[in-house]
């Protein structure tokens, strides 16, 4: 059979003032009509260069071919001027971007855009060039599709916009459709509507899909063959089926065994790949992943492998078939899900276990020796962050803390919330009243106990984040109460506000936003004390952030360096610095690990949970991951259009959800194993707008079991087992 794309030696180059950087070497890939292939890797891989280069995209952004060839159907991409490369894109390849508003013009329609694609590679009319525009929106579940064609990008929500770009890149019956990260951006029950669609319509369109992600799970459930890329190189190729069987190269197990499932032990550390991915103007000699490698011997340090082909695959390691022979790698899943208690096994199992198997991922390894990381042992004994704990309460264990006979409820509540509303009004102008309201926290009760992990979920529009900054008064309620250690946050003045926030602090999505790009690190960890402690010395406060470094894993010598000279992962680590800068109580995480690497999520959430462990801290973690949220949370709320319509332990509600929105959202998420197909409990539509909530059960327009009462009566949260609530009147 002929090839459809064929990729063979590329490399690519960008000008940069520092000079000319590669991005990508030696990148060989091939792909067959009708096939699906996953670029997967970590950020900073080459996965989005490898996709731009087959579509010429890299000519616009300073890049440029700098060898191979790029084969589409037997026609060399990088021999062609650019005006001959204008047909071919959308006409014969097309390319679904992760960032959908950044694809469309905001100036003009979506309807407007998707014709101008067809009339420039069709031989149409603009009326049908509109009827099959028309028709392209409602294939891809739009509803209402004669109107979204009038409306502009910023009228559509997320997952609108998305299915929109894909009608867009299916106008012109493209052979290849390259997917850059198309659902990252995306919920939970939104993605999984996005990849069921893109399965559908590659049947129906007889197309090839280059699905380019790092989301293991998603590869699983889509891919017939996956590419490991890693630091502008191919390190493996091989089918689904090989790759999840039994991985050839040490970093393809790592990225295998850093996965969190629903069979994920939530007792032990999560797994993760020791450092960060090179700088591109840093990059090793010999393999390019030996410094953060395990089996790396002098060989990998001196000369880089090729892709060799074995057992029926590809890899780039000198060890591989060797590798694959040992105890230690066939046993690669018993030793990840182990390794966690055998750090804690002083027994001669235990140590031969922490000898074969890769090492945790705990946070005070997270970042390789060779960036200059501190050992747990040695900030233990000078770092005062972890000292001094009779200032605290003693922390508890989880199984202590956390236990069902009720001994959470004896260290009491830190947080007490009853009947909290939040409504934003709408006007029509500016001396108009409110003509409606967009009601995004409506009538929320709960609690947060003592040094527990509560974990929020829901989709985007469901009211969490809103809730989350309600809790730290960043935002006034409309209704109700906040009461922390039984102060009632909204009945105090300005002084006495500050003074609480001394132990409320947060963690935001995106640590780079958060901060003052023109700050150095060791002054934004050092802002609190300004704020809260005014009087100790520019010396002292040094002393302090540097010590916090260390206490995050990171080099107290990189106190003077700027927030764009670190990777996301140690920004995130900066992050957490300063929030538990002042040792406060309570930590809001909104999304704190939500657009980092499975990896990297891996090493923030062993950090998070051991910094509680040793500050006695108390936690909301909100994220739309709900593995992650499993792992780390001790109870979880479920929140659907402003309400919380489930509360429950963590493994309770995995195992036994009780509102029919909590299994949608458990069984949207894709597994890690593609001989293990998912139920398909498909939620579909979009949440309603929170300025116009259905009557009744807001969930009754997406809910498969929604009866006459659902849609007249709204339910209130009831208790359905031991400390497990549910808004449902026919619970699961």
């Amino acid at each position: 059979m002929n090839q459809l794309l064929d990729i063979q030696h590329l490399s690519v180059d960008f000008r940069t003032p520092k000079g000319v950087l590669t991005a990508i070497t030696d990148v060989t890939l091939h792909m067959q009509p009708g096939e699906t292939v996953c670029l997967v890797g970590e950020s900073g891989s080459g996965k989005t260069i490898t996709s731009k280069s087959v579509m010429r995209l890299v000519d616009f952004e300073n890049g440029s071919i700098g060898g191979g060839s790029i084969l589409l159907d037997g026609v060399d991409l990088t021999a062609l001027p650019e005006r001959e490369l204008r047909a071919l894109r959308g006409k014969k390849m097309a390319m679904v971007f992760q960032e959908p508003m950044a694809a469309f013009d905001p100036v003009f329609t979506i309807g407007s855009q998707i014709v101008e694609s067809i009339l420039e590679h069709e031989q149409v009319g603009k009326a049908e060039a509109w009827r099959r525009a028309v028709y392209l929106l409602g294939r891809v579940g739009i509803p209402e599709p004669e109107l979204r064609m009038k409306q502009y990008p910023n009228e559509l929500s997320g997952g609108m916009l998305q299915r929109a770009m894909i009608a867009m890149a299916l106008a012109c019956g493209p052979e290849l459709l390259i997917a850059d990260e198309p659902t990252t951006a995306l919920d939970v029950t939104i993605q999984a509507q996005i990849l069921h669609l893109l399965q559908e319509l590659k049947q129906e369109f007889r197309m090839s899909i280059l699905l380019i992600t790092h989301d293991m799970g998603i590869a699983a459930e889509m891919a017939d063959r996956i590419i490991v890329m890693y630091a502008g190189t191919v390190v493996e190729q091989a089918t689904v089926y090989q790759l999840f069987e039994q991985p050839h190269h040490p970093y393809t197990r790592g990225l295998l065994q850093s996965i969190t499932t629903m069979d994920s032990d939530r007792s032990g550390k999560l797994f993760s790949i020791e450092g960060s991915i090179p700088n591109l103007a840093e990059m090793p000699a010999g393999c390019r992943f030996h410094p953060r490698c395990p089996y790396a011997t002098d060989r990998c340090a001196k000369d880089s492998p090729p892709l060799f082909h074995v057992n029926g695959r590809q890899s780039a390691c000198w060890h591989a078939e060797e590798l694959v022979r040992s105890e230690a790698w066939q046993a690669s899943g018993a030793a990840a899900g182990a390794a966690g208690s055998a750090r804690e096994d002083g027994t001669a199992a235990g140590r031969s276990l922490q000898e074969t198997a890769w090492r945790d991922g705990a946070p005070e390894t997270a970042v390789s020796s060779r960036s200059g990381a501190v050992a747990e042992s040695e900030a233990e004994k000078v770092n005062p962050i972890f000292t001094n704990q009779s200032k605290l309460a003693p922390p508890l264990s989880a199984a202590e803390a956390f236990s069902s006979d009720g001994a959470a409820k004896e260290r009491g509540n830190l947080f007490e919330v009853q009947g909290l509303h939040k409504y934003y009004p709408l006007k029509k102008s500016l001396l108009s009243r409110p003509a409606a309201y967009i009601r995004a926290v409506d009538d929320v009760s709960f609690t947060i106990r003592k040094g527990e992990t509560f974990g929020l979920v829901g989709e985007s529009g469901s009211g969490k984040s809103t809730l989350g900054r309600l809790l730290l008064q960043l935002e006034k309620a409309t209704q109700g109460s906040v009461l922390f250690q039984g102060t009632d946050l909204s009945a105090l003045r300005a002084a006495g506000l500050q003074e609480a926030r001394r132990n409320m602090q947060m963690i935001f999505q995106d640590p780079y936003g958060s901060v003052n790009p023109r700050w150095k690190v060791g002054d934004i960890i050092a802002e609190p004390f300004r704020v809260h402690e005014a009087s100790i010395s520019g010396a002292e406060k040094r002393r302090r952030a540097e010590e916090l470094l260390q206490a995050v894993g990171l080099n107290p010598a990189w106190h003077d360096r700027y927030p764009h000279e670190f990777s996301g992962g140690q920004r995130q680590r900066i992050g957490i610095a300063r929030a538990i800068a002042l040792r406060p109580q309570f930590i809001l995480a909104d999304e704190a690990v939500s657009a980092l690497d499975v990896s990297v999520q891996a090493q923030i959430v062993n950090l998070m949970q051991d910094l509680q462990r040793r500050l006695d801290l108390t936690y909301l973690f909100i994220a739309h991951g709900l593995n992650i949220v499993r792992h780390i949370s001790d109870r979880i709320g479920v929140m659907y259009l402003g309400k919380l319509v489930e509360i429950a332990p963590s493994e309770e509600l995995f195992r036994h959800p009780a509102h029919h929105y909590t299994r949608g959202l458990i069984s949207s998420i894709p597994a890690a194993d593609p001989t293990r197909k998912r139920e398909w409990i498909s939620i579909q539509g979009e949440i309603p707008s929170p300025a116009n909530p259905p009557a009744g059960c807001r969930f009754h327009t997406r809910c498969p079991a929604a009866t006459a009462r659902c849609r007249e009566l709204q339910p209130e949260l009831t208790q359905v087992a031991p400390d497990h609530w549910a808004a449902c009147h026919y619970p699961v």
